[in-house]
Parts: C-alpha cells; sequence; structure tokens
C-alpha cells in the first residue's frame, strides 16, 4: 500500500509539471552557477546541479550556463604568493590577477562545469568569455585595474550551439576592444546574456534560499516581489551586501526584456527543478509590475 501511494505522489508531481514544461519547452534559460556550492568537497552536491540542468535540457528547454569561480581564483592567486584584494567587494585585479583569471575560468573551472554536465550524456559546448564578450572598463570610485563591464554578446555562436541541442557553458570573463581579457562579475554577465538572448528566464544558483526579510530566519524568506518592490528593500537593508549585485543584474535584466528573475540556493537537492515546474517554488522571484 505504502509503494502504491509513494508512486501515485510522484505521479501528482509529474502532473504539476507538465504545464510548465508545456510552456516553457524551446524557450532560453540562462543559468548563472555561482556560490560556495561550486567548491563542495561533495560531488553530489554539483552533480546534482548537473542533473537539473540535463533535465531542463531533455524536456526541451534551452539552457546557457554562465559561471564564475571566485574561491579558485582565490586558491590560484595564494598559490602564486599573491593576495587577494576587494574593493567594496569587487576583486582588485592588477596584470598578475588576470592572468590568474584567465587560466582558472575560461580553463579549469570551465572545463569542470562542462564535465559534470556532459557526464549525464548532454552535449555541451564550451564558451570561454573572453571570445565572445566584449567589454569596458568598470568606472567608480576606485580603479580595479583588469575589471569590466559586457557592452556586447556574440549571440550567433551561442544560439548556434542551442540549435544543435548543446548546452553552452560561458565564463565570465570578457575582452574590450584590443583584445585585452578582463575579469567581469559574472551576475553583470549573467544578465548581459540573458538580454542578448532575448531569455525567457534568468537564474541565480548561490549558497543562500533566496531573498530572506531577516538573513538569520530561513523561513522569512520573499518568494515573490514585484521590480518597484526592490527599491523600499534596500531602503530598508533587506538586499545588502552580496544579494546587490545579483538584484541589481535582475532588475536590469527585467526591464530589458526578461520575463523572470529567480533566485535559487544551489545545494537544495533539485532546488532548479522545484522553482521551475512545481506551483509554489522554492527560493525567490523577481517579476515585472
Amino acid at each position: 500500500m505504502f509503494e502504491f501511494e509513494e508512486s501515485q505522489a510522484k505521479a501528482k508531481i509529474l502532473m504539476e509539471a507538465l504545464p510548465y514544461v508545456r510552456r516553457f519547452r524551446g524557450s532560453i534559460f540562462v543559468v548563472k552557477y555561482g556560490g560556495s556550492f561550486m567548491d563542495s568537497p561533495d560531488p553530489k552536491v554539483r552533480s546534482g546541479v548537473a542533473m537539473d540542468l540535463v533535465f531542463l535540457n531533455f524536456v526541451g528547454i534551452k539552457v546557457v550556463v554562465v559561471h564564475g569561480g571566485g574561491k579558485a581564483i582565490n586558491r590560484e592567486l595564494e598559490s602564486r604568493g599573491i593576495e587577494p584584494k576587494f574593493l567594496d567587494g569587487l576583486r582588485v585585479t592588477d596584470k598578475e590577477t588576470i592572468d590568474a583569471v584567465d587560466k582558472v575560468l575560461n580553463e579549469e573551472v570551465n572545463a569542470e562545469v562542462a564535465q559534470f554536465v556532459s557526464s549525464y550524456d548532454c552535449d555541451v559546448q564550451r564558451f570561454p568569455g573572453k571570445n565572445f564578450l566584449t567589454c569596458e572598463k568598470l568606472q567608480g570610485k576606485h580603479d580595479l585595474g583588469f575589471v569590466g563591464q559586457v557592452t556586447q554578446v556574440q549571440v550567433d555562436p551561442i544560439l548556434a550551439a542551442l540549435d544543435n541541442g548543446q548546452m553552452p557553458i560561458l565564463s565570465s570573463t570578457a575582452s574590450d576592444p584590443d583584445g585585452t581579457c578582463y575579469n567581469v562579475n559574472a551576475d553583470n554577465v549573467a544578465s548581459k546574456v540573458a538580454v542578448a538572448l532575448g531569455a525567457r528566464r534568468l537564474v541565480y544558483l548561490s549558497d543562500v534560499p533566496g531573498l530572506l526579510e531577516d538573513p538569520q530566519d530561513p523561513s522569512s524568506l520573499v518568494s515573490s516581489l514585484a521590480v518597484n518592490e526592490v527599491e523600499p528593500l534596500k531602503e530598508r537593508g533587506i538586499i545588502s551586501a552580496g544579494m546587490l549585485p545579483k538584484v541589481n543584474s535582475a532588475v536590469e535584466a527585467l526591464k530589458s526584456g526578461v520575463n523572470r528573475v529567480h533566485f535559487i540556493d544551489g545545494r537544495m537537492p533539485h532546488s532548479i527543478l522545484l522553482e521551475i515546474f512545481t506551483d509554489q517554488g522554492i527560493g525567490t522571484e523577481i517579476v515585472h509590475t
């Protein structure tokens, strides 16, 4: 009897997912892959994320993955005897640091993310960001060195890969018009890529459940909010620190045509599927007014 009830529960979940599968089939989803779960010593965490991405692919959703790799960069810098430096939460990127960023993001992390996805029989294509993204130097009150913001995305190669059934794996670097490699915030890259591709969804995977009214209380999760509710939450300090660049990038994407943005905890098993294919969701979504 128990096995029958368990099977019925599974069938109910599948039927709940059906209208979402039908609605999203053929759509482009950009998934920003980041957070401490990228460095989890338990490969099941990263494999679980890869399985969710492959599931989306096999039900007809065109998935583009954008990744960072801050902790891996820090390890590489330390191995070279270079102390990582940050100003206002952004990495100071001198010549030695950009060399490390180029090696780590475009070669090592990009290959690792691609390997996890391809291990589930999903074709992938690696896209070192510096070869497909154009940037300008990020201007601000501090000179951060080789830190840029994306100004142009070469969409044709990415769309061609999607049309071939491949999942593009894109690193968060870009080049200026002279071909010099720059470090770019992965949230910014994901937003710009989502807009350029006309993505239906932009999903940020990180190591927090979503947007919390009280950072110490997981039950204070904000399940959904409209774009015009973002500024008041900033003023109250609810959106701050590490969530600021994510939310700012999300708002930019929504104002530029992306239909909806999600913030999900990548450490939670099948969090992507629960957010996308169930009525209640599991993280935070930001929607148009």
